[in-house]
């Protein structure tokens, strides 16, 4: 029976054990989406994860939709990158780099010359988005075209490969949360007519094109992807989402991906349905405690569980998970500020002793 402090084999990797660090956004790059020195003190210090999954990065101009989110995309963004992995590795850590495009989440606020954001579907999300001048409403976006998609698919191949360039191990391509790969999984943003719309099929045909492009720039072994099936997150609808997403885990076995990652953020027992007809290594996440990550590794139900808030106020988390040591609480406040505070400054546990 695997526990959380068992190694783990992912891809070419020797995780050290199968605690896994969640991708979180974190909001303190510069306004051109270069990360500044500090982030390499954040990652350092949470390095005893057994696999970090960075926040995640725009793949191009048009992906940002957030204040101060990093790319990846130019120059200048690779280098800023670079001091992470190479501080990550230095502790004998293993750090992958989650890229992903917000579509219709952006707001012309974020993007070049105030642009229209692209979506499969001209179909505005119900909701608002925060900006430093307060939250603003989504805006209906451009259905995008099919010769932009084939664009956005070579984004995410030469996002991957500059991720690996600066020296991550792998990356995770960004399948959840209500943005642009979700969106086109979804039954009520994406209402396209051509082959990327309607069937289950046409509707996946977007997310495994990414997927080979990442997979032809750096490897299979160096590809990992996150889903969150039925999160309502962004306004999201997907009201086949069982067949949906057995299909897929169907279709990703065997391609020799580096993992699956799956959020459960519905409490609907994805994990129970999606881990059995999946044959490479599998992540569980979202919500979960030492004790719940420990009965899905029992069970069978996962090969290594993820974790997000606990990560950010417990650097060394690992260590507190094994000695049963009290947790210290996140100071939500501070989860999308710049700045070092709520960021770099969590104890650790002998710094809190």
């Amino acid at each position: 029976m695997s526990t959380l402090f068992d190694p783990l084999k992912v891809g070419e990797l020797e995780l050290d054990n199968r605690i896994v660090m969640a991708p979180m956004t974190r909001s303190r790059a510069d306004d051109r989406g270069v990360q500044p020195p500090f982030v390499a003190e954040y990652y350092r210090q949470r390095s005893s994860a057994g696999l970090i999954i960075t926040e995640a990065t725009n793949v191009s101009p048009l992906a940002k939709g957030y204040v101060r989110t990093p790319g990846i995309y130019t120059p200048e963004q690779l280098e800023g990158w670079r001091p992470v992995a190479e501080a990550v590795h230095a502790r004998g850590g293993k750090v992958f780099m989650q890229l992903f495009h917000t579509g219709r989440i952006a707001l012309p606020d974020f993007l070049p010359e105030g642009a229209q954001p692209v979506a499969p579907s001209a179909v505005r999300a119900k909701g608002q988005n925060y900006t430093d001048g307060g939250m603003k409403e989504f805006v209906t976006p451009r259905e995008i075209t099919v010769e932009e998609i084939r664009q956005t698919v070579r984004d995410f191949a030469d996002a991957a490969a500059n991720a690996v360039e600066a020296g991550f191990d792998g990356v995770e391509l960004h399948a959840a949360s209500g943005y642009l790969v979700q969106q086109f999984l979804t039954t009520n943003a994406n209402l396209r007519a051509d082959e990327y719309g309607g069937s289950v099929e046409n509707r996946a045909r977007f997310l495994f094109e990414v997927l080979d492009a990442m997979v032809e720039a750096v490897g299979a072994g160096r590809v990992g992807v996150k889903f969150s099936p039925r999160m309502p997150f962004n306004d999201i609808e997907e009201r086949d989402a069982d067949e949906l997403y057995t299909y897929i885990l169907r279709r990703l076995s065997g391609r020799g991906l580096a993992y699956v990652h799956v959020g459960d953020f519905t409490g609907e027992g994805w994990h129970e349905l999606l881990r059995p007809v999946y044959d490479g290594v599998y992540f569980a996440g979202a919500g979960l405690t030492k004790e719940s990550g420990e009965e899905l590794l029992a069970k069978g139900l996962a090969d290594a569980v993820v974790y997000g808030t606990k990560f950010i106020s417990n650097p060394d988390l690992p260590k507190r998970f094994k000695l049963g040591a009290p947790l210290n609480d996140p100071d939500q406040t501070t989860f999308y500020t710049p700045g070092e505070r709520g960021y770099t400054d969590y104890p650790a546990l002998s710094q809190a002793a």
